[in-house]
């Protein structure tokens, strides 16, 4: 038979379970937008920036079950997306990118978007595949999405040239998608090495990832036979219940905050599944792992890479947790800590610490704090929270308790900001039975805001907070606490509410402490008339994160001494003199 290259994609999508693309179409993909548009499956999705495209990608990747995939031109397509393509190649989200890209019959060169996108892209996907036949088509669609789900997930490019598109091709018989996807397993014996050395701990301790995201029971489990308390990654936030009473916070060590500080200060044995131990899951490396590191993750290349394993267990994580569980249970953990009085101490502190936040009322401000309690206090159960880079990210996860997995999304490893507004309309078209919450600063804000009319066009009932401070708040702090200068990060006097008056959002403006129960109610109930709100949240950034304090003195012990006494000078000076 014969088949147009558009219909072929169209096809191969379907079959691997694509809901949405994102994009925007142009003469080197027009045909196969055409196709979509018949698809009764796949929803192509118009944004108002490539970038956008990618990072709502993103976010219906972490926040379901079906593939973010992109529909862009080439070339400028490309560079405009390769921010949240390289976001989701960092972060391990598996994401299609599907290309148009320039007639190669025509023996003309000098086209339009005419590059060459294989080393465009190199760095920052796992593979790029170059289609050159209408019968390869299917089967390297289907070899992309393989290759995105499996092992580390990430982001694979496929390039469809504008003559395979246009014109009919011969085919034969259209195959079905057929799940082929495998893991390594760990052996037995390092299952068995692991496990004695969790049972021989008096003070173990659970460290988890977003490569843990799919892991909730089993590391809930664990954690109670084990009496063992948990902190998460900035990533993996959500992988464990916060109102778990052996949850303590995110990160631990002199960058974390006091519950998960004070519960692995005396840590002998630490179980890390899913994480990397990266910059920011490490407080900038200013964390003390022990020796006895058990550490499971599906790259082995992982392993040990940052802080020396004692066991290493390369596989994927449910799998692995359950062959440790298998062995756990029924051993014999007498001699573990007792449960009771230590989560009475993790609570305690966690209520401590929110005390700092909360003990005064801010007229003229929004206060982190109250803003938070009143926010977990109003948000659903479930309701699902996406942040963006910035000071705002930190106070997030210092400060807002997430219950389930799954329904916190971060920019991480890559860090690119203007990742909120676009990823939260990824997740709410991926779930648009729940409530989804937008938590950016105003610089971020800056840079994608404007996406917002997408999730006006599509009636989705997002509600996006707006911390509104003037500046870039984390990068301005970093440079006040060792500078007491801050250069470059003043933003100007923003008019947040052009943006929805642009865009068709609802607007409200929370100014204090006093505005906050109310404007919260109030931006909920108009979100569930499948409108958009943008609240402009006159924060108050002057109380550091306890991520910032640590991190600068993290940074500044690898310091040579030398230098490291001419900055404590300077800082000295200059908030001494001003």
């Amino acid at each position: 038979m014969k088949k147009t290259g558009g219909y072929l994609v169209k096809y191969a999508l379907e079959q691997v379970g694509v809901k949405f693309t994102f994009g925007i179409p142009g003469v080197h993909n027009t045909e196969i937008y055409d196709e979509l548009n018949k698809s009764e499956q796949i929803h192509p999705i118009l944004v108002t920036h490539e970038l956008g495209a990618s990072f709502a990608a993103d976010g219906v990747s972490r926040t379901s079950d079906s593939i973010g995939t992109l529909m862009i031109v080439p070339a400028a397509g490309t560079t405009h997306a390769s921010s949240g393509i390289a976001e989701a190649f960092l972060d391990g989200v598996p994401m299609l990118v599907i290309s148009g890209g320039i007639r190669r019959d025509s023996g003309k060169h000098y086209q339009l978007h005419q590059i060459e996108q294989s080393e465009l892209t190199k760095g920052f996907v796992k593979n790029y595949y170059l289609v050159t036949e209408h019968d390869k088509i299917i089967p390297t669609i289907y070899q992309a999405y393989h290759e995105a789900i499996s092992g580390t997930p990430g982001p694979v490019f496929v390039e469809i040239p504008g003559e395979l598109q246009l014109f009919q091709g011969e085919v034969g018989e259209l195959p079905e998608y057929q799940e082929k996807v495998t893991h390594p397993f760990p052996s037995q014996d390092d299952i068995n090495k692991a496990c004695d050395l969790l049972i021989a701990a008096k003070n173990p301790c659970l460290y988890l990832g977003w490569g843990s995201k799919e892991c909730s029971e089993l590391t809930i489990e664990i954690a109670e036979l084990l009496r063992a308390p948990v902190a998460t990654t900035m990533q993996g936030l959500s992988v464990f219940p916060s109102n778990h009473p052996l949850h303590t916070g995110f990160g631990f060590g002199p960058s974390s905050v006091p519950a998960a500080e004070n519960a692995f200060s005396d840590c002998d044995c630490l179980l890390a599944v899913g994480l990397r131990f990266a910059e920011l899951a490490t407080g900038s490396y200013g964390m003390n792992v022990c020796e006895n590191l058990i550490h499971i993750d599906i790259d082995s290349e992982v392993i040990g890479k940052n802080y020396p394993a004692k066991v290493g267990l390369v596989g994927d994580a449910k799998e692995v947790l359950g062959q440790l569980l298998e062995v756990l249970r029924g051993k014999d953990v007498s001699s573990i800590r007792n449960k009771e009085a230590f989560c009475e101490k993790i609570k305690s502190d966690k209520k401590s610490y929110l005390a700092e936040w909360t003990g005064k009322t801010n007229d003229s401000r929004v206060s982190p704090g109250h803003f938070f309690t009143h926010l977990r206090n109003q948000m659903d159960d479930d309701a699902y929270t996406v942040v963006d880079d910035g000071h705002h990210t930190f106070l997030t996860a210092e400060l807002l308790p997430i219950h389930h997995p799954k329904h916190f999304i971060s920019p991480t490893d890559y860090n690119a900001m203007g990742y909120c507004v676009p990823a939260a309309i990824g997740c709410k078209l991926a779930n648009p039975d729940k409530q989804v919450i937008g938590i950016v600063g105003d610089g971020a804000f800056l840079m994608t805001g404007m996406e917002t009319i997408t999730a006006t066009s599509q009636n989705l009932g997002i509600v996006y907070f707006v911390f509104h401070d003037g500046e870039l708040g984390q990068i301005s702090a970093f440079q006040q606490i060792p500078l007491n200068r801050k250069t470059c990060t003043v933003l100007g006097d923003i008019k947040i509410e052009g943006f929805a008056i642009a865009s068709g959002a609802a607007y409200f403006e929370m100014k204090n402490d006093g505005e906050i129960e109310s404007i919260i109610s109030k931006a909920f109930k108009e979100s569930e008339k499948g409108r958009p709100v943008i609240v402009d949240v006159r924060i108050d950034y002057s109380q550091k994160t306890r991520f910032t304090k640590g991190a600068v003195k993290s940074n500044l012990s690898r310091f040579p001494l030398g230098e490291k006494v001419r900055f404590i000078g300077r800082a000295v000076k200059r908030h001494t003199l001003g």
